[in-house]
């Protein structure tokens, strides 16, 4: 084949190539626009390059170069005595005058080639439909990942995309997602168990001193004379359910429960009724009156959040006690697994005050439970919406939450406790947190904020394709990173129904059905809003009775969420008495 240009220029890892006026190739074939790779061809391999840059300007008046071409040098095909093998980097650099080609559709499957078993197929190159672009999953989980893209342009389908492909090649890898919007439930079928308050099982006293300080104060700062005294009555309470539990398994003398050596943020049980106790009897003490309201305030606050139906996951049989731990941990990150390896956590029928204490507790006790366990069972934690618990605006969000995550994307590797971060805003994320994840998949972003962000975050030899962000279309793709063996432009695979995430599968649906909606359908709305702040069952819920004639056919019920209501089998873990 006749090439189509020439090597007129070389500076470090890039290139200028002058594209030849008398090529022979058809019009069609010469059509080195940006993004296409090229192979330059030296004495002993053939170098893998990307067009970034084609201009007509300034060119020297001989006539011999229709254009002159800008080119990143990204690697380099060798020719091995077996077979043709791809690797990153240049070690033998072009020269003056090379002949430079159209890449062959053989040559780039050499480039994407599965090295291994460990590989998963996502999709197929932009610029050659036939080649498979896959993914190293070894690379892409022990070195974190992200997926960066603005709303609608396919994000969480890729993310749906990306954990079946995973659970499919990794089928004994545990994976936790954090859902914000509910969107996944049915992504995963039977293979996912689909926690929300309903069914989640997560003891307040599970909640370090920040967490449960949030969950008190809702969200705002603590008061600090009531977290002096809260301060230091959690570890007397902890104390005295400790020393019931052993007087009265084991006959052994009673002790002093300060004695006993709990901090505020051991995690071990104790009751609300022992920590009102110990306030009341600090408040019985006082006689000045200013002083009592303090301790009265703090009484008030803890009665207030535990008879809040809203809270009833952490607080439903707050005065049995029963160390349950073990169980929690267990149901939460699957061990065993029976079948189900992995947990999507929907977060969007919480209150909005708790929400951050949640994933701060969840984060935690994934990397502590890694931490020490030697990493024996490791666990990919995906996060979705990142950017709303781990900011790059310190005084936005919650910090403990931040911590964990950071605490996660830092040291969770060397105990099997993997990050997947999805964001529609990487400028609003912790740059720290995001610097750790060594694979990307950056779908369309506008912002400039967020284009700034990536260039700092990838190689330089990898920054020239950030220029496409803009303007990719929908399920489009720019991996970068360790997963990938080129810094590639793809497309993501087609989703079967079945795995879409929630807003795609229906939201098409709502004109068509909206018609039917009367004021049934708006007061049995109403009765799940209700029943959402109150004790009782909801009687128009579609988990508690039939649903009456008129109303969404079965495949439209996923548009409402899930009613908070209460379940009759709920918690049945946390019902240990005491003993």
């Amino acid at each position: 084949m006749t090439s189509f240009g020439r090597v007129i220029s070389v500076r470090g890892s890039l290139a200028r190539v002058g594209l030849l006026a008398q090529s022979q190739m058809s019009i069609s074939e010469v059509r080195a626009t940006v993004g296409r790779f090229v192979s330059i061809r030296c004495a002993s391999s053939v170098i893998v390059a990307m067009i970034t840059e084609v201009s007509c300007e300034n060119l020297a008046s001989t006539g011999e170069y229709i254009a002159i071409a800008s080119v990143d040098l990204l690697g380099e095909i060798l020719n091995a005595a077996d077979k043709a093998k791809f690797q990153r980097g240049v070690t033998n650099y072009p020269t003056i005058g090379d002949a430079v080609d159209l890449i062959t559709s053989q040559e780039l499957r050499t480039i994407y080639a599965p090295t291994g078993s460990d590989q998963i197929n996502v999709g197929f190159l932009q610029q050659d439909r036939s080649v498979i672009a896959y993914v190293d999953i070894e690379e892409m989980l022990s070195k974190h990942f992200a997926v960066l893209g603005s709303t609608g342009v396919g994000k969480s389908t890729g993310v749906s995309l990306l954990l079946n492909e995973i659970l499919k090649a990794r089928p004994n890898l545990r994976i936790f997602l954090l859902d914000v919007h509910n969107e996944y439930g049915r992504c995963f079928g039977d293979r996912a168990l689909v926690l929300n308050p309903r069914n989640l099982k997560l003891p307040f006293w599970l909640f370090n001193f920040e967490e449960i300080v949030d969950v008190l104060f809702g969200g705002r700062a603590g008061v600090p004379e009531e977290l002096d005294v809260l301060a230091e009555v959690i570890p007397i309470a902890k104390g005295i359910y400790t020393q019931y539990q052993n007087t009265d398994r084991l006959g052994l003398k009673r002790i002093d429960p300060k004695q006993i050596g709990f901090t505020v943020d051991t995690p071990v049980p104790y009751r609300l009724v022992d920590l009102i106790s110990l306030i009341d009897e600090r408040m019985g003490k006082l006689e000045n009156r200013s002083s009592r309201i303090i301790y009265h305030k703090l009484i008030s606050r803890i009665e207030a959040v535990r008879n809040d139906p809203r809270y009833a996951f952490m607080f439903d049989n707050a005065n049995v006690g029963g160390d349950t731990m073990a169980e929690v941990i267990s149901h939460l990150f699957r061990l065993p697994a029976n079948g189900k390896p992995m947990t999507v956590m929907q977060l969007a029928g919480f209150p909005a005050e708790v929400i951050d204490s949640v994933v701060s507790v969840l984060c935690r006790m994934a990397f502590d439970f890694g931490l020490w366990s030697d990493g024996v069972s490791p666990m990919l934690f995906v996060c979705e919406e990142a950017h709303r618990y781990a900011s790059a605006d310190r005084n936005i969000g919650f910090g403990p939450t931040r911590k964990a995550v950071s605490r996660i994307a830092k040291e969770g590797r060397k105990y099997g406790v993997y990050l997947g971060l999805i964001t529609q805003r990487p400028a609003e994320l912790d740059a720290t947190i995001i610097s750790q994840c060594n694979t990307l998949f950056t779908m369309r972003l506008a912002n400039d904020r967020d284009q700034a962000l990536l260039r700092a975050a990838v190689s330089d030899a990898a920054a020239n394709l950030l220029s496409f962000v803009p303007s990719l279309g929908t399920r489009e793709v720019l991996a970068f990173g360790e997963g990938v063996a080129l810094p590639t432009r793809l497309r993501f695979k087609e989703v079967p129904p079945h795995q879409l995430p929630r807003g795609e599968a229906t939201i098409s649906s709502v004109p068509s059905i909206s018609a039917g909606h009367d004021m049934h359908f708006v007061g049995a709305v109403l009765e799940r809003w209700r029943g959402a702040t109150s004790q009782r069952d909801v009687p128009n819920d579609p988990v508690f009775a039939a649903p009456p004639a008129k109303t969404l056919a079965p495949a439209e019920t996923p548009m409402l969420q899930p009613s908070m209501g209460l379940d009759p089998d709920r918690f049945s873990l946390l019902k240990k008495p005491l003993r």
